[in-house]
């Protein structure tokens, strides 16, 4: 059994049922926010109360490097992740600038950034200074797997100690949509052609590198009969391992976990893999436009609310999310009831 198999509960199903009901009671069409109601009934299932709060929101950006860029499989090379990673502990990314519209904080979280950093706001939680090149060895051992996994659901308790009702997982680190691609394909027994997308921009010889960078150690490492943690091990990043280790995190402390793009989906499908109860926790926010993603949403039994083809990452599709979610607390908690306004309900018809 794998380490993480039991824990966290799952949804609460009297919270989930007072819920649905208190939004049957909104003088509406019923279900007339369609998924952004079921959103709220799961976070209902997931903090054990109808009575929702999701005022105090943060995205936790994961961020590190990956060995397998000496591959050529990226258009840029690594020392673009220190950049990129202080320029979100800063708060002048483009995550940083849309939270900023809708009232939610950002941490940038360094989990094995290659160069040196310089933002004294970088939290430091480095396994190590990026994972080896997996196309000649395994990216990290599983002992730094596991690390990386613990490291993620202890932030989730922390933050969730600090008051954060509703927690994100993004990511920054060069060459992670190979990684990601990898972890996919090796979990969901899929080939390198039905995973592997462009990423950030790649040509038509640099897509057709990396995919054949991917089918390689899928057949190199025989990760089809492999655990969850031996596939992080051989072909995953410090980061996705962390985002995994969140969504566990998520489940164990009783915080909903949106999911962004594809990367932290991966991390979100291994975490499903890993504990029954994770996935029970997670919301989607946004169908990425890379390959797997539609197969992760599929095996998850997750529905995104928006279909927006983003491919930035940093938690900026999980960002989307939060005002849609803001909006609809506010017709859930305060919109007029029927009995209010003085008119009859509508009435629920079993469906043909």
């Amino acid at each position: 059994m794998e380490p993480y198999a039991a824990m966290g509960r799952g949804l609460d199903a009297d919270a989930m049922s007072r819920a649905r009901d208190r939004w049957d009671a909104v003088a509406k069409p019923l279900y007339g926010l369609g998924k952004l109601e079921d959103m709220l009934v799961k976070i209902a299932g997931i903090q054990g109360s109808e009575d929702i709060r999701i005022r105090r929101k943060a995205v936790l950006v994961f961020c590190a490097d990956n060995g397998i860029t000496a591959q050529g499989v990226t258009q840029t090379d690594s020392h673009v992740t220190a950049v990129v990673a202080d320029n979100i502990a800063e708060g002048r990314a483009s995550v940083n600038r849309m939270c900023q519209i809708c009232g939610t904080d950002v941490f940038a979280i360094d989990m094995g950034i290659r160069d040196e950093t310089h933002s004294s706001h970088l939290l430091n939680r480095r396994i190590a200074a990026g994972t080896r090149d997996f196309a000649k060895e395994p990216a990290m051992s599983v002992e730094e797997a596991k690390k990386a996994v613990d490291t993620g659901i202890a932030l989730v308790k922390a933050y969730k100690e600090k008051g954060y009702t509703l927690l994100a997982a993004g990511e920054m680190g060069i060459g992670n949509t190979t990684t990601g691609s990898a972890v996919a394909a090796a979990l969901l027994g899929l080939s390198a052609e039905e995973t592997v997308g462009k990423g950030a921009g790649l040509s038509p010889e640099g897509l057709s590198r990396k995919r054949a960078v991917v089918q390689a150690a899928l057949e190199k490492y025989d990760l089809r009969k492999k655990s969850v943690l031996e596939v992080l091990a051989c072909v995953g990043g410090f980061d996705i391992a962390g985002m995994t280790g969140a969504f566990i995190g998520g489940c164990l402390y009783g915080v909903p976990l949106v999911i962004d793009g594809m990367i932290s989906a991966v991390a979100a499908l291994a975490a499903a893999r890993l504990c029954q109860n994770a996935a029970g926790c997670m919301l989607a926010s946004h169908m990425s436009r890379e390959r797997c993603m539609r197969h992760i949403m599929q095996k998850l039994g997750l529905t995104p609310v928006i279909d927006g083809s983003l491919a930035l990452g940093e938690g900026t599709g999980a960002a989307l999310l939060f005002p849609m979610l803001d909006m609809a607390e506010s017709v859930y908690r305060g919109g007029e009831t029927f009995e209010k306004v003085r008119i009859a309900r509508y009435q629920k018809f079993e469906e043909e």
